[in-house]
């Protein structure tokens, strides 16, 4: 029987080269999206697709973090900035989401302890990414220690194990490495602010590590960006 593991799945590009390294590592994926109020459902839908072509039993899981507040991915009343490069990475950026990542590995623990599951698969990355304080290693492992402690697992004699792969590679590493996984980076999207069309804005943070990444990688970026952006 095939070990299950859950993917955290946002649709991106990130979390879509999780899913492939999880399933090449021999595990049967479920892939967990949630549905967090953000400002589009696009990376859902990308979301959907990929589940779709891995084969993964996919759920959404609706979470209002709107009502929190205090991101410009959540608080349509908040512009996402537009960051010059080479500062991006400095400091807390007002894209960041509350405590994101610890919301949604805790219901990920929720639903792990009722399937069975102990293999957890996140996309995050401590290299080319925005700042985000739920991405750092530290948060990681002791985020696998707390949920072990809150939930029967350890009265079991089990534990979580939170799968990082991504974390310290640079985001051209990551996309050489799911293109010789044949992920189709055509199926994810990026970007914190595309348009009515789910088309990638190419000026917030997340847009220019990503073209950056393609860039360094020496691929192109299969998706359609607007006129001037440098791909």
């Amino acid at each position: 029987m095939m070990n299950k593991c859950l993917v955290l799945l946002s649709g991106g590009l990130d979390s879509a080269t999780c899913l492939a390294i999880a399933v090449d590592n021999g595990f049967k994926p479920y892939a967990l999206s949630f549905d967090y109020g953000q400002r589009h459902k696009v990376e859902l839908e990308k979301a959907k697709a990929l589940a779709k072509r891995y084969n993964a039993t996919h759920f959404i899981f609706p979470l209002s973090l709107n009502i929190i507040g205090g991101s410009a991915l959540t608080d349509m009343s908040i512009d996402v900035p537009d960051v010059p490069l080479e500062k991006i990475g400095e400091g807390v950026p007002i894209t960041y989401v509350p405590a994101r990542n610890t919301i949604f590995l805790s219901i990920a623990a929720g639903f792990c302890e009722v399937n069975d599951i102990e293999h957890i698969f996140i996309g995050v990355n401590a290299l080319d990414y925005s700042g985000y304080p739920d991405c750092r290693p530290e948060f990681i492992k002791a985020m696998e220690k707390a949920i072990t402690l809150g939930t029967k697992y350890s009265d079991m004699g089990k534990s979580f194990k939170i799968h990082t792969p991504l974390i310290d590679l640079k985001k051209s590493e990551i996309i050489k490495l799911g293109i010789s996984l044949g992920v189709d980076y055509s199926l994810t999207n990026s970007c914190y602010n595309p348009d009515e069309s789910g088309n990638p804005c190419g000026k917030c943070d997340s847009c220019k590590l990503r073209l950056k990444g393609f860039k360094e990688a020496g691929f192109k970026d299969p998706l359609k960006y607007p006129e001037g952006i440098e791909l």
